[in-house]
Protein backbone atom coordinates (compact mmCIF):
# COMPACT_ATOMS: atom_id res chain seq x y z
CA UNK A 1 0.00 0.00 0.00
CA UNK A 2 1.34 3.22 -0.92
CA UNK A 3 2.76 5.60 2.24
CA UNK A 4 0.20 8.73 2.88
CA UNK A 5 0.12 12.04 4.53
CA UNK A 6 -2.58 12.43 7.31
CA UNK A 7 -0.89 15.57 8.66
CA UNK A 8 2.58 15.98 8.07
CA UNK A 9 4.33 12.50 8.12
CA UNK A 10 4.29 9.67 5.68
CA UNK A 11 3.24 6.18 7.05
CA UNK A 12 3.11 2.95 5.55
CA UNK A 13 1.20 -0.50 6.10
CA UNK A 14 2.87 -3.96 6.68
CA UNK A 15 1.72 -7.06 7.49
CA UNK A 16 3.39 -8.65 9.94
CA UNK A 17 4.26 -11.85 11.10
CA UNK A 18 4.68 -12.63 14.74
CA UNK A 19 5.61 -16.89 15.54
CA UNK A 20 3.04 -18.21 17.17
CA UNK A 21 0.22 -15.76 16.61
CA UNK A 22 -1.84 -14.49 13.53
CA UNK A 23 -0.37 -12.19 11.16
CA UNK A 24 -0.80 -8.46 12.07
CA UNK A 25 -1.87 -5.60 9.60
CA UNK A 26 0.04 -2.38 10.92
CA UNK A 27 0.20 1.47 10.23
CA UNK A 28 3.89 2.69 11.00
CA UNK A 29 5.77 5.60 9.99
CA UNK A 30 7.74 5.32 6.51
CA UNK A 31 11.07 6.17 8.37
CA UNK A 32 13.52 7.47 10.48
CA UNK A 33 13.50 10.38 8.81
CA UNK A 34 10.06 11.90 9.63
CA UNK A 35 8.76 14.85 12.11
CA UNK A 36 5.90 16.40 12.78
CA UNK A 37 5.79 18.45 15.96
CA UNK A 38 3.76 21.59 14.76
CA UNK A 39 2.89 22.70 18.31
CA UNK A 40 6.16 21.41 20.30
CA UNK A 41 3.75 18.48 22.25
CA UNK A 42 6.62 16.29 21.74
CA UNK A 43 8.92 18.54 22.60
CA UNK A 44 7.82 19.38 26.29
CA UNK A 45 7.12 15.43 26.75
CA UNK A 46 11.34 15.91 26.55
CA UNK A 47 11.06 14.03 22.84
CA UNK A 48 13.42 16.22 20.50
CA UNK A 49 13.28 15.80 16.44
CA UNK A 50 16.10 13.07 16.67
CA UNK A 51 13.62 11.13 18.78
CA UNK A 52 10.72 12.06 17.56
CA UNK A 53 10.03 9.36 15.17
CA UNK A 54 11.66 6.25 16.74
CA UNK A 55 7.91 5.23 18.39
CA UNK A 56 6.44 4.79 15.20
CA UNK A 57 9.03 1.98 13.32
CA UNK A 58 8.84 -1.54 14.13
CA UNK A 59 11.80 -2.88 16.43
CA UNK A 60 13.62 -6.41 16.61
CA UNK A 61 12.86 -6.35 20.62
CA UNK A 62 9.28 -5.15 20.58
CA UNK A 63 8.76 -8.94 17.77
CA UNK A 64 10.24 -10.48 19.87
CA UNK A 65 8.50 -9.65 22.76
CA UNK A 66 5.08 -10.10 20.98
CA UNK A 67 6.06 -13.79 20.37
CA UNK A 68 6.27 -13.91 24.08
CA UNK A 69 2.84 -12.93 24.65
CA UNK A 70 1.92 -15.31 22.09
CA UNK A 71 3.59 -17.98 24.28
CA UNK A 72 1.51 -16.83 27.74
CA UNK A 73 -1.12 -18.45 28.57
CA UNK A 74 -4.33 -16.28 29.33
CA UNK A 75 -5.28 -15.28 32.77
CA UNK A 76 -7.71 -12.86 32.70
CA UNK A 77 -7.84 -12.43 36.35
CA UNK A 78 -4.09 -10.90 35.56
CA UNK A 79 -3.70 -7.39 34.37
CA UNK A 80 -0.81 -6.50 32.24
CA UNK A 81 1.16 -3.46 31.59
CA UNK A 82 3.67 -2.58 28.36
CA UNK A 83 5.53 0.68 29.27
CA UNK A 84 7.21 2.41 26.21
CA UNK A 85 4.97 0.54 23.93
CA UNK A 86 5.61 2.57 20.61
CA UNK A 87 3.34 0.55 17.79
CA UNK A 88 2.68 -1.68 20.62
CA UNK A 89 2.70 -4.92 19.06
CA UNK A 90 2.80 -6.76 22.31
CA UNK A 91 -0.22 -5.35 23.40
CA UNK A 92 -2.02 -6.20 20.17
CA UNK A 93 -1.54 -9.88 20.77
CA UNK A 94 -2.31 -10.03 23.73
CA UNK A 95 -5.44 -7.98 23.22
CA UNK A 96 -6.43 -10.21 20.45
CA UNK A 97 -6.19 -13.77 22.44
CA UNK A 98 -8.17 -12.10 25.07
CA UNK A 99 -5.77 -10.54 27.86
CA UNK A 100 -6.39 -7.33 29.58
CA UNK A 101 -3.58 -5.58 29.06
CA UNK A 102 -3.39 -1.75 28.84
CA UNK A 103 -0.79 0.08 26.67
CA UNK A 104 1.32 2.86 27.76
CA UNK A 105 3.38 5.51 26.21
CA UNK A 106 4.91 8.45 26.57
CA UNK A 107 4.55 9.98 22.65
CA UNK A 108 2.06 12.31 21.66
CA UNK A 109 1.10 9.91 18.83
CA UNK A 110 1.21 6.56 20.15
CA UNK A 111 -2.63 6.44 21.17
CA UNK A 112 -3.60 7.75 17.87
CA UNK A 113 -1.71 5.07 16.18
CA UNK A 114 -2.62 2.46 18.55
CA UNK A 115 -6.46 3.00 17.39
CA UNK A 116 -5.79 3.06 13.52
CA UNK A 117 -3.77 -0.59 13.93
CA UNK A 118 -6.63 -2.01 16.38
CA UNK A 119 -9.17 -0.81 13.47
CA UNK A 120 -6.79 -2.11 10.76
CA UNK A 121 -6.98 -5.58 12.47
CA UNK A 122 -10.51 -5.83 13.25
CA UNK A 123 -10.05 -5.50 17.25
CA UNK A 124 -12.04 -3.80 19.66
CA UNK A 125 -10.91 -0.55 21.82
CA UNK A 126 -8.44 -1.82 24.41
CA UNK A 127 -7.22 0.53 27.46
CA UNK A 128 -4.49 2.77 26.54
CA UNK A 129 -2.81 5.60 29.24
CA UNK A 130 -0.13 8.35 28.71
CA UNK A 131 3.27 6.12 30.36
CA UNK A 132 6.28 8.57 31.63
CA UNK A 133 9.29 8.32 33.98
CA UNK A 134 12.10 10.62 34.42
CA UNK A 135 11.84 14.67 34.31
CA UNK A 136 9.14 14.81 32.20
CA UNK A 137 7.13 12.27 34.09
CA UNK A 138 4.65 15.28 35.85
CA UNK A 139 2.90 16.13 32.08
CA UNK A 140 -0.19 14.63 31.39
CA UNK A 141 -1.20 13.36 34.88
CA UNK A 142 -4.74 12.95 34.23
CA UNK A 143 -4.39 10.56 31.63
CA UNK A 144 -1.06 8.43 33.16
CA UNK A 145 -0.78 5.50 34.49
CA UNK A 146 -2.26 5.03 37.99
CA UNK A 147 -2.88 1.09 38.22
CA UNK A 148 -0.84 -1.11 39.50
CA UNK A 149 -0.34 -4.67 37.70
CA UNK A 150 0.34 -8.10 37.75
CA UNK A 151 2.84 -8.06 34.91
CA UNK A 152 4.89 -5.11 33.31
CA UNK A 153 6.33 -5.67 29.62
CA UNK A 154 9.14 -3.73 27.71
CA UNK A 155 10.85 -4.29 24.85
CA UNK A 156 14.00 -2.10 24.17
CA UNK A 157 13.58 0.28 26.75
CA UNK A 158 16.69 0.50 28.20
CA UNK A 159 18.58 3.09 25.82
CA UNK A 160 19.56 5.18 28.92
CA UNK A 161 21.92 4.36 31.75
CA UNK A 162 19.72 5.80 34.16
CA UNK A 163 21.79 6.28 37.29
CA UNK A 164 18.89 8.01 39.39
CA UNK A 165 16.69 4.51 38.86
CA UNK A 166 14.18 6.57 37.51
CA UNK A 167 12.14 3.55 35.50
CA UNK A 168 13.18 0.87 38.15
CA UNK A 169 10.88 3.06 40.58
CA UNK A 170 7.97 3.17 37.56
CA UNK A 171 8.20 0.12 37.74
CA UNK A 172 7.85 -0.52 41.20
CA UNK A 173 4.89 2.45 41.54
CA UNK A 174 2.57 0.05 39.11
CA UNK A 175 3.32 -3.65 39.94
CA UNK A 176 1.77 -5.85 42.72
CA UNK A 177 3.52 -6.81 45.60
CA UNK A 178 3.98 -10.44 43.98
CA UNK A 179 4.70 -9.40 40.26
CA UNK A 180 6.71 -9.93 37.16
CA UNK A 181 8.62 -7.99 34.82
CA UNK A 182 9.65 -8.95 31.33
CA UNK A 183 12.27 -7.02 29.49
CA UNK A 184 13.36 -7.74 25.98
CA UNK A 185 17.20 -5.71 25.22
CA UNK A 186 18.89 -5.60 22.63
CA UNK A 187 22.39 -5.74 24.42
CA UNK A 188 22.02 -2.04 25.03
CA UNK A 189 25.35 -2.08 27.47
CA UNK A 190 22.72 -0.25 30.04
CA UNK A 191 21.58 -3.75 31.96
CA UNK A 192 24.07 -4.05 34.92
CA UNK A 193 22.22 -0.54 35.97
CA UNK A 194 18.71 -1.89 35.85
CA UNK A 195 19.82 -5.03 37.61
CA UNK A 196 20.88 -3.18 40.31
CA UNK A 197 17.70 -0.53 40.33
CA UNK A 198 15.76 -3.01 40.35
CA UNK A 199 17.06 -5.64 42.92
CA UNK A 200 17.21 -2.98 45.39
CA UNK A 201 12.90 -2.92 44.56
CA UNK A 202 13.20 -6.23 45.54
CA UNK A 203 13.17 -7.73 42.32
CA UNK A 204 15.37 -10.94 41.95
CA UNK A 205 16.45 -12.02 37.95
CA UNK A 206 16.40 -15.04 35.21
CA UNK A 207 18.14 -13.77 32.19
CA UNK A 208 18.22 -15.78 29.05
CA UNK A 209 20.62 -15.16 26.06
CA UNK A 210 18.64 -14.51 23.02
CA UNK A 211 20.69 -15.46 19.72
CA UNK A 212 18.27 -16.01 16.77
CA UNK A 213 20.64 -17.00 13.56
CA UNK A 214 19.09 -16.03 10.40
CA UNK A 215 17.06 -17.84 8.46
CA UNK A 216 14.54 -16.95 4.78
CA UNK A 217 12.15 -15.61 7.11
CA UNK A 218 13.29 -14.35 10.02
CA UNK A 219 16.07 -11.92 10.96
CA UNK A 220 19.15 -12.82 13.22
CA UNK A 221 18.83 -11.12 16.56
CA UNK A 222 21.12 -11.01 19.33
CA UNK A 223 19.85 -9.98 22.96
CA UNK A 224 18.66 -10.54 26.27
CA UNK A 225 14.88 -11.98 27.71
CA UNK A 226 15.22 -10.44 31.18
CA UNK A 227 12.35 -11.76 33.40
CA UNK A 228 12.11 -9.70 36.86
CA UNK A 229 10.26 -11.57 39.82
CA UNK A 230 9.47 -10.30 42.73
CA UNK A 231 7.45 -13.13 45.64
Amino acid sequence: MPPNCPRGYLTKHECIAIQGAPNLFIRSLLDKQQFYDPEDAALALGISSAFWSLFGLLWPSGSKLAERMAQRPVNANERILEIGCGLALSSLVGHRRGANITASDCHPLAGEFLKENLRLNHLGPMNYRHGHWGEHATQHQDLAVSSKFDLIIGSDILYERDERGDLAQYINEHVEDHSEVWVVDPNRGNRSHFHRNMAAQGFALSEEALDISATANVAAYKGRMLTYSRD
